[in-house]
């Protein structure tokens, strides 16, 4: 998951406790340029102060050790990070739990029975032209998979070939973006020549047979390397495939590389490096699903899958100006899959076009005994039915105000150029950020192990807002609150469907807070998709600031992409998807490619590496 920190460096225990409120003032009193994703540790500090000696004493509650240093950072900045989270109960929002509101997650006693098929799904794609294969493989590596798909149902070119400019593309350009983690060099190609023969043979398994795609190192991989990002999950190699993979390989995929994410997904630092943002190689390229992002944006992989916790898909999509769909929660089975928050978790599919990712979904949906959470779902896209008329929802305050630009505002012009009804909705004013104290939970509990036998100690960000801080400071958290926080999340969630009795999807700024947090929680799918472009001055970063390291600057500012979100109903992909794409044509900026990404002229046959 991704909420955006800026780099906030420890310099020294005793420095950070001196320094700590005047370097959260300063980010505090600075706009963000656009595109700047939220942040954890920059809001405004709340209830009593806390030493040290407060941590030691705790300690003896909780029956854990930290240590000097360890008790330092969690003092320094717990007044910004977790006691805003009390907001809920202590205020100023405050906000009532009826007696008859029931927690969010339930505990199901009966064990897992073989789930009843979905309905039958509904997939009708656009009509696309014909198109013959270009000369050069730049264009070729670029294409959206609708066009792939259609080159090698045509036998214009083979599963082979095309793995191979991939693989070519992946060993040129990984060094400038450290996107990769494993190139599946074997498996790729073993892949790449079975779907050949296939498709020879006419046994054409659908859009996805022989496209060449990556997959966030997150996904088990038989008997490939599978680290999480982790400096001690490096050598940890999975006996069997997630069942995305085993879902994707069925329908005739080529696996060709395990792609980055921040360390045990959260930013884009892991223990390779940090990944970058082929669009401003002075950036990282967000997080936590960096690799996918970056690699699908630089033309490295047909299509990639991404996870989503609190903005993994959305934020990475937005900066690098891909398409991330963030499915439905339940739809997509995470059987196989690291486990970061057991009630937020979603795996979803990042592209360069809007319907690319409905394909993939297509062929990834459906129920599996290993994930208690996935459930029976029909699929319904129709590309062909009308978008007149729909209702698009949006917020007139945060469409005047940061994180929204003038691409934004654009987007909901279109909307109603294309015969759309805008529609302005409203929720309270309440502290939706209270949630997060689910998330800690759940992701102090999945690692408990790791923290607790010191190995966090061995990830590359040691800052107050990354993981080995946060997840120490999760012991401290009231369990009594946490119950609470679950009980708003199922008052958030009636709010939402009251909202969407209203309108049939929602248009927001794609990293507006709120939302984001919003959406995660309360389980709804979303499409991010490239609407346009914007100029930055300064260099975006998922870290906290840290005034004594700026950010680049740049002068004269530099242009990249800016990405729009539509939410839509529950299991309702199909509107996000057929909204997309009106959109996306009606943009008309989707093609755009990031400079400095050119391939040389590839000589059939010749294998990188």
């Amino acid at each position: 998951m991704t909420k955006s920190r800026r780099l906030f460096l420890q310099k020294s225990s005793a420095a950070l406790l001196a320094g700590t409120a005047a370097s959260f003032a300063s980010a505090q009193q600075t706009n963000p340029p656009p595109g700047a994703p939220p942040a954890f540790n920059t809001t405004p500090p709340a209830g009593p102060e806390v030493s040290a000696t407060t941590f030691a004493e705790a300690e003896k509650l909780v029956q854990i050790t930290l240590s000097e240093p360890q008790r330092a950072m969690a003092a320094a900045n717990w007044r910004t990070s977790m006691a805003p989270l009390y907001e809920r109960r202590a205020g100023p929002r405050k906000v009532e739990l009826e007696s008859a509101l029931a927690p969010a997650m339930l505990w199901n006693p009966e064990l897992p029975a073989k789930a009843n098929p979905p309905s039958e799904n509904r997939f009708v794609p656009s009509k696309i032209e014909p198109l013959a294969l270009p000369k050069d493989e730049e264009s070729i590596a670029y294409a959206p998979v609708t066009r792939l798909a259609q080159w090698i149902q045509q036998r214009q070119i083979t599963s082979e070939r095309l793995t191979e400019i991939y693989l070519a593309r992946l060993e040129r350009f990984d060094p400038k973006l450290r996107c990769v983690i494993t190139i599946t060099h074997d498996r790729a190609l073993r892949q790449a020549r079975a779907a050949d023969r296939e498709i020879s043979a006419g046994r054409y398994r659908g859009p996805l047979h022989g496209i060449p795609w990556g997959a966030k190192d997150l996904l088990d991989t038989a008997h490939i390397p599978t680290t999480y990002g982790a400096e001690f999950f490096r050598n940890r190699i999975p006996a069997q495939d997630a069942v995305v993979i085993q879902r994707l390989d069925q329908a005739g995929a080529v696996l060709i590389a395990k792609l980055s994410l921040g360390a045990l997904a959260l930013n884009d630092i892991w223990f390779g490096g940090q990944t970058m943002n082929p669009w401003l190689l002075e950036e990282g390229s967000s997080g936590s699903s960096a690799g996918p992002g970056a690699a699908t944006a630089a033309g490295l992989v047909g299509f990639s899958i991404g996870s989503e916790t609190g903005g993994s898909i959305v934020s990475p999509s937005m900066r690098c100006g891909v398409t991330g769909l963030r499915p439905t929660f339940g739809r997509v089975p995470r059987t196989g899959a690291m486990t970061l928050c057991w009630s937020l978790d979603k795996l979803g599919p990042m592209a360069r076009a809007v319907e690319d990712t409905m394909l993939v979904l297509n062929a990834i949906s459906g129920p599996d005994p290993g994930d208690l959470s996935s459930v029976p779902s029909r699929f319904d896209y129709d590309a062909t039915l009308p978008v007149k008329d729909l209702r698009v929802g949006y917020f007139p305050p945060w469409m005047k105000e940061n994180p929204a630009t003038d691409v934004d505002r654009m987007a909901l012009d279109t909307v109603r150029k294309l015969g759309m009804t805008p529609f302005e909705v409203h929720i309270p004013d309440c502290p939706y950020d209270s949630l997060d104290l689910i998330l800690f939970s759940e992701a102090a509990a999945a690692f408990e192990q790791e923290t607790l036998a010191g190995l966090m100690d061995q990830l590359k960000m040691q800052v107050p807002d990354a993981w080995p801080n946060l997840f120490r400071e999760s012991r401290f958290l009231s369990a009594v609150d946490y119950v609470q926080s679950d009980r708003f999340r199922r008052k958030v969630a009636q709010e939402m469907a009251r909202v969407f009795s209203e309108v049939d999807i929602l248009l927001v700024p794609s990293l507006r807070d709120e939302m984001l947090t919003i959406t995660n929680f309360t389980g709804h799918p979303s499409l991010t998709l490239r609407a346009g472009f914007v100029e930055i001055s300064e260099a975006r970063s998922d870290w906290a600031p840290d005034p004594a390291h700026p950010l680049p600057k740049f002068s004269p500012p530099r242009r990249v992409p800016h990405g729009i979100t539509l939410i839509g109903r529950l299991f309702e992909e199909g509107t996000l998807g057929r909204v997309g794409v009106a959109l996306e044509r009606e943009f008309a900026v989707s093609s755009e490619r990031p400079p400095g990404f050119e391939q040389e002229t590839f000589r059939a046959g010749r294998h990188p590496g």
